[in-house]
């Protein structure tokens, strides 16, 4: 019965979207063509399930040049304007774990700009950025979590290096219990 009133729900929010405004009841639980709960626009919303840099696959994108250094061996990337040096790195299959998915919530994705030239360019780091920085295994001072580091043309050739171990404090905090 839940599943049929879910399957129902959404069915009315597809509805709702290609269509007009819809308010849900908390009390029966159903969904109404109204302006009440949820928010009412007379604009027709559209939703896409593939990511920016999937949408750009049919057009030019601008790409620029990343070199991942690990262990003193180079991996020359192409990364797409736009996408995260995290999003980059497990598209090219270079290990960055980035245990967060990419919420800035651990430093797991810890980076060193290797030139401070680039390191200049980037944008400064924010504070939640600098908390998760200061548990990183090997913290220098071009140190970047990758998820917070985006490809603009202005770091085309920018190198990185991965450090040589990470913290991930939810496996280790685990691991110190059992």
């Amino acid at each position: 019965m839940l599943f049929s009133r879910f399957s129902g729900l959404g069915k009315q929010m597809i509805k709702y979207l290609t269509k007009g405004p819809l308010t849900f009841s908390p009390k029966t639980g159903n969904v109404h063509a109204s302006c009440n709960y949820f928010s009412c626009t007379s604009k027709p919303h559209s939703f896409s399930t593939t990511t920016a840099h999937e949408e750009r696959n049919n057009q030019a994108v601008e790409e620029i040049s990343v070199i991942f250094v690990d262990n003193d061996r180079e991996k020359h990337v192409m990364v797409p304007v736009g996408m995260s040096i995290l999003e980059a790195a497990h598209e090219h299959d270079i290990e960055l774990e980035g245990a967060c998915e990419g919420s800035c919530a651990c430093s797991t994705c810890h980076v060193i700009v290797r030139d401070m030239e680039y390191y200049n360019k980037l944008e400064d780091p924010t504070d939640e950025e600098n908390d998760m920085l200061d548990l990183a295994f090997g913290l220098t001072e071009t140190s970047r979590l990758g998820c917070q580091v985006i490809a603009t043309p202005e770091l085309d050739g920018i190198c990185l290096e991965l450090p040589a171990a990470t913290r991930n404090f939810a496996v280790d905090k685990h691991a110190r219990a059992t």
